[in-house]
């Protein structure tokens, strides 16, 4: 008699398995391959760049399309909570450099600056952040979707989507089912992020090995103390004044679906799609997560600020320029703006470093050294700061959506 009975174990827990499980797996496997057999390292990088390329493919339409599907088929008097989302990620950033500039006078830091020859071009001055944020608002659709600008995508979704609130119900009801087939899509790409994670770890690890890393211990220590004290401390206590519960659990959730995945993609941008099907998951509403989450990927950058308020500090004192308080609080609200300005992909935080140091007049020829610096250290310092830019997008997503619930949301 036939049996058509169970599946293969290994076949079920790839298919139906804990996906951070597998990531872990799959980051394991990755550092002993790198340690072991570095040069079979350097082959499986490109199971790293495919699931990288794949998330980075998908994920402008995906915006485009959940943003514009959102707003068309959404409901007059139905809440999104915006504002108050809106208001997490900036007092979130403003904070987490206020904790920077704290950690900064509590361990005072200096570097040894070295020649980088990066070709960077870094903006020279807030003014020309916000005209670039501005011009990228107004950039044609196309370019826009071509050259991921969310903030184009999300002014055209935005405008598009208020457009069809008057067109026949057949259209809307089109770019909902486009919106779930691109979901399905999406849900496939992220189900191979094991594959793609042990590319990414055992390429790092063999390609820049940890003798790097050393010669900067202190700086990191800050640099990383300093978004972990944001990440377990100052997000959850944000979240605890909004929702009067225990933040812990959307916390760790968050941290652990989200950051784990942005720490190995590095990129914001990337990142989108698997804290989309995160804020699907928690059961948020789709009409809010589909624009705060990409919006957060552009302005939410507490890693950002962290990163830029420490190195410019860092110059400052290797320099010996005094800075008194009302100068670090105006530091603070600077990289907060900077960070604002910073771009979705990795090191895209390094480049808006020479604008905070022109406050305490460094010259562009130093403070493009503390830039090096920064590269030099990025493979843990841009890692950890993506972590805690994407998983906040779902965390203060999440908490301005249930702020008004009486049960915080479970795992």
């Amino acid at each position: 008699m036939h049996q058509t009975g169970t599946q293969n174990p290994v076949i079920q827990f790839i298919k139906h398995g804990s996906l951070v499980l597998q990531i872990l797996i799959g980051l394991i496997a990755g550092t002993l391959v790198a340690v072991l057999f570095p040069g079979l390292a350097t082959n499986v990088a490109l199971l790293g760049d495919l699931f990288i390329g794949a998330l980075k493919s998908v994920a402008p339409i995906l915006v485009f399309v959940l943003v514009t599907a959102s707003i068309a088929n959404h409901k007059r008097g139905q809440k999104t909570r915006m504002g108050a989302i809106l208001f997490l990620y900036l007092i979130g950033t403003f904070l987490a450099a206020l904790v920077a500039v704290i950690a900064s006078f509590a361990f005072p830091l200096t570097i040894t600056l070295k020649q980088t020859s990066e070709t960077l071009n870094p903006p020279g001055g807030v003014a020309e952040v916000l005209s670039t944020l501005l011009g990228n608002i107004v950039d044609n659709p196309i370019t826009a979707l071509g050259n991921a600008n969310y903030m184009g995508i999300l002014a055209w979704a935005v405008g598009l989507g208020l457009a069809l609130r008057h067109a026949h119900g057949a259209s809307k009801t089109f770019m909902g089912d486009i919106s779930q087939a691109l979901s399905l899509i999406v849900r496939a790409v992220i189900r191979l992020a094991p594959l793609g994670i042990f590319g990414l770890v055992a390429a790092t690890v063999a390609e820049t090995g940890f003798d790097a890393l050393l010669g900067y211990a202190h700086l990191l220590a800050v640099l990383l103390g300093s978004m972990l004290f944001v990440a377990l401390v100052v997000n959850p206590l944000i979240v605890f004044v909004k929702i009067r519960h225990n933040p812990y659990p959307l916390v760790f959730t968050c941290l652990r679906e989200s950051g784990i995945t942005a720490f190995f993609t590095r990129s914001s941008a990337a990142n989108i799609p698997v804290n989309l099907a995160l804020c699907k998951k928690l059961g948020l509403p789709e009409d809010t997560y589909s624009v705060s989450i990409p919006l957060g990927a552009t302005i939410n950058m507490a890693g950002a600020a962290v990163t830029i308020t420490v190195l410019t500090l860092a110059a400052v004192n290797t320099l010996g320029i005094q800075v008194d308080v009302p100068t670090a609080l105006l530091l603070s609200l600077l990289a907060s703006v900077c960070a604002c300005g910073a771009s979705g992909v990795a090191g895209g935080s390094l480049l808006l470093i020479p604008l905070a140091c022109s406050l305490f007049g460094i010259p562009d020829s130093l403070a493009m050294q503390v830039v090096g610096v920064g590269f030099i250290i990025g493979v843990l310092q841009d890692s950890t700061e993506t972590a805690l830019n994407s998983s906040t997008d779902v965390l203060f997503t999440a908490a301005g959506s249930y702020s008004d619930r009486t049960v915080p949301i479970q795992d």
